[in-house]
């Protein structure tokens, strides 16, 4: 019997003893910087000769570690150790599977200091966000261990006098996990050990602009005595593996979270039955949002200020659930502007790694190019009121920055810049309010701030994104709590951390016995 599951709290950095912790954190971490890392495949450790090289976005100078990369001939060894490994791991009792993530959640508790720090290195994350990160992983591999105890039990059926039925749920078999740069341990560890404890072995292929937390990831499995073959660690060069892992006759699923573009990429090559093929591809897609929040005439400034701060430069905006949009109700918008303006003013920006800071640098010099013309865009397409600078002298830093007057249809309120950069409109009532909220592509996140319930309520129903927060931002989903997944071009809806996402990597089988 295992203890109900709630989330693991976060760090309070305003205590000076965890505080002296982190650093003692980030001091081991920077001992350890510049290590080789190698692939891993059925257990065996494999060192190739072409490196990724990860450095710290805040300082590009400094190298994080460099880690091998998978040829194609990896990605064959490697579902042929999957395939061999799921004859076994797939009869393994779904609790000896859910004891090797409960065992995982307490090594990593044990070490979170020390993952969040590699996180503060490796992905650029500012310390609460990195310790949320690693409190997210803790997460997954403790609810999605509980939530294979449930599933194991089957589904109530009903029988007849001569007969007996069961429905019960079954692993798919190998399959693949492409996460990405933006919750380098939370969502490598999510996507990967949801269909591992559901029975299936996982080629994972991590960003490559985060590929040392993803190995520890690897590590932290291993010691908690996850079979061979069970998890193969195959960072490469998405060009030469990408299409390959997608495209491979033995892969029964792909689990992928990333980009508009990839996601719609991945979902059009799995669809194409291979030669040898004897089964239909299972994608299971997040690909991004262009995320709103509202803000009502008779809504609570201070918190509406509040929350479209932390949405939209938490993490520098590099989330797919960030707020990019906000309308704001004619009457209050001036108002909602000006105290969105002076929060930001107080905003920190610098390197992490030195110093405790509430932004960081962007991951790559792609993403600094592309938010910085996005910035340039924006300038002709509304009002800069506050921010828009950029420098990548040493690191690849985009300073929050807030246009207002922008027209729906603009391009920065319509596209996913994924960086600090938020747009406002306004809007004459709540019907325009929703009307602009779902005139995107996209569907994920949203919020609502408002003190009319009968606005809340249409909201509820109208309001089309996966994930609707009333009277608070539009980012910060906890796992088991707020299942996390959108929909139209932001994916598949797969809800993350919630009750039935194990399913979507099992295939459920009825049994009928006569008497």
């Amino acid at each position: 019997m295992v203890v109900p599951y709630k989330h693991e709290p976060f760090t309070d950095f305003k205590d000076p003893a965890h505080r002296e912790a982190f650093e003692k954190a980030l001091q081991k971490v920077r001992s350890e910087l510049g290590k080789e890392y190698p692939l891993v495949i059925n257990g065996e450790r494999i060192y190739t000769e072409d490196k990724l090289v990860s450095v710290n976005p805040a300082d590009k100078e400094q190298v994080i570690g460099k880690v091998s990369k998978a040829t194609k001939k990896h990605i064959d060894q490697a579902f042929a150790a999957a395939n061999e490994a799921f004859k076994t791991w797939r009869r393994m009792s779904p609790e000896a599977r859910a004891n090797v993530l409960f065992k995982a959640a307490a090594i990593t508790r044990r070490r979170k200091h020390e993952i969040s720090a590699w996180l503060v290195y490796d992905a650029g994350k500012p310390w609460d966000q990195a310790d949320a990160d690693t409190a997210e992983g803790i997460d997954f591999l403790e609810y999605y261990g509980r939530q294979m105890l449930e599933i194991a039990k089957g589904e109530k059926v009903n029988s007849r006098p001569i007969e007996q039925n069961t429905l019960f749920y079954q692993p798919m078999g190998p399959g693949v996990t492409i996460p990405p740069w933006n919750f380098a341990f939370a969502i490598v560890c999510g996507t990967t050990v949801a269909p591992i404890v559901a029975g299936n072995p996982v080629l994972m292929k991590p960003s490559e602009n985060t590929p040392v937390v993803a190995y520890k990831v690897v590590e932290i499995l291993e010691e908690a005595g996850l079979p061979k073959g069970v998890l193969n660690f195959v960072p490469g060069d998405p060009a030469e593996i990408g299409d390959y892992l997608v495209d491979h006759k033995d892969t029964h699923f792909i689990n992928f979270t990333g980009s508009r573009a990839t996601g719609v990429r991945i979902y059009e090559r799995a669809a194409k039955v291979q030669e040898g093929q004897t089964h239909l591809k299972r994608v299971i897609a997040e690909m991004g949002g262009k995320d709103t929040i509202i803000v009502d005439k008779d809504a609570d400034l201070e918190l509406a200020a509040d929350a479209i701060v932390q949405s939209a430069f938490g993490f520098s905006g590099q989330k797919c659930s960030a707020c990019s949009r906000v309308v704001v109700h004619e009457d209050v918008y001036d108002e909602v502007i000006e105290k969105t303006v002076q929060r930001t003013k107080t905003l920190t920006v610098g390197n992490p790694a030195e110093e405790d800071v509430y932004m960081g640098a962007v991951i790559n010099q792609k993403q600094f190019d592309k938010i910085k013309s996005y910035i340039e865009i924006g300038k002709t397409e509304g009002t800069l009121v506050y921010g828009g600078q950029t420098d990548d002298s040493k690191g690849y830093f985009v300073y929050p920055t807030i246009f207002k007057d922008v027209d729906p249809k603009a391009r920065i309120m319509q596209e996913e810049i994924f960086g600090p950069v938020v747009a406002f409109t306004k809007a004459r009532d709540f019907d325009e309010m929703l009307e602009i909220a779902n005139n995107t592509e996209y569907g994920l996140t949203g919020a609502v701030i408002s003190n009319n319930r009968e606005h809340l309520e249409r909201a509820r129903y109208e309001f089309h994104v996966g994930n609707l927060y009333f009277n608070r931002g539009c980012t910060a989903a906890i796992v088991g709590y707020q299942p996390f997944g959108g929909f139209k071009m932001s994916g598949t809806d797969s809800k993350a951390g919630g009750p039935d996402h194990l399913k979507l990597f099992m295939e459920a089988k009825t049994v009928s016995e006569t008497y």
